[in-house]
């Protein structure tokens, strides 16, 4: 199985720490898929000019991920200075909203959709800025995509009816209000619906039935990529095999793993300040 993902990369600066992680949606389902077995997978995005970059751009080549379609331009890195509280959840403070990455946009040409159409399944997500892209791409690839916390009707009509699979984080939601966003979530043609809800598991749908997958009890040290983490293994298992209880089972076990290391998966360094 082939994978690529589109869009957004950042260094995680944790501020008592003093250290930067490679990050991002994106690039972690990249990273993390490659790591869970799959043959080959591919990240392309656009990368600063600064330290952070060239860091990113290092720990992309120690992990074999394919980068031949990546831009570079000149300007800072996707950055978010992170905190953690006392039970190892990770606390955004602040950002520089994406960095170049957000200011110029992932714009593709005629080579671009031919090294997509390479692969068997595209990942991105709400931070990409890819959504206007996703009529054609869909029909070119499955597409899933990671919507974070965003769940207005409006974005959900946009989107979900491109979509093979929809993940969104839903801590704070209860399971009937899940049930109620994944319904519609399907009811715009996506064909398999998760909402990861932190120590409350997971609950997924497809066209039917639903699912629940309790997390796996763990030390945690940092929570910082454990929902990339349960992407990346569940896209991974689920996309090859279509066995929906063993994929998700294996993708808590990565989820509880991710949580007893820094960062989503490593690779912290002093920031250069």
């Amino acid at each position: 199985m082939r994978l690529l993902a589109i869009g957004d990369n950042v260094v995680d600066f944790y501020q008592d720490q003093g250290i930067i992680y490679p990050g991002g949606n994106a690039l972690n389902v990249a990273v993390l898929a490659k790591r869970y077995g799959l043959t080959h997978s591919s990240y392309m995005g656009i990368l600063g000019s600064d330290a952070s970059a060239a860091h990113v751009k290092h720990v992309l080549e120690q992990e074999q991920i394919d980068t031949t379609r990546i831009r570079q331009a000149f300007g800072p890195n996707g950055e978010a200075v992170v905190s953690l509280n006392e039970e190892g959840d990770r606390i955004f403070v602040r950002s520089n909203k994406g960095g170049v990455q957000a200011l110029l946009g992932i714009n593709l040409n005629a080579d671009d959709e031919a090294y997509i159409a390479s692969h068997d399944l595209l990942h991105t997500s709400v931070y990409s800025r890819l959504e206007h892209h996703l009529p054609e791409l869909s029909q070119k690839i499955p597409v899933s995509f990671d919507f974070s916390t965003r769940r207005d009707s409006a974005y959900l009509e946009k989107v979900c009816p491109y979509l093979t699979y929809a993940f969104f984080s839903g801590s704070d939601l209860s399971k009937e209000q899940c049930l109620e966003l994944s319904e519609t979530a399907l009811e715009y043609g996506t064909k398999v619906v998760g909402v990861t809800r932190g120590s409350q598991g997971a609950l997924f749908f497809d066209q039917q039935r639903a699912y629940e997958q309790s997390v796996i009890p763990t030390e945690v040290i940092d929570t910082l990529g454990a929902g990339d983490s349960f992407i990346a293994m569940f896209l991974t298992q689920y996309h090859q095999h279509q066995r929906m209880e063993e994929a998700l089972l294996r993708a808590a076990e990565a989820a509880a793993e991710t949580c007893k290391v820094y960062g989503a998966f490593g690779y912290g360094v002093p920031k250069d300040i």
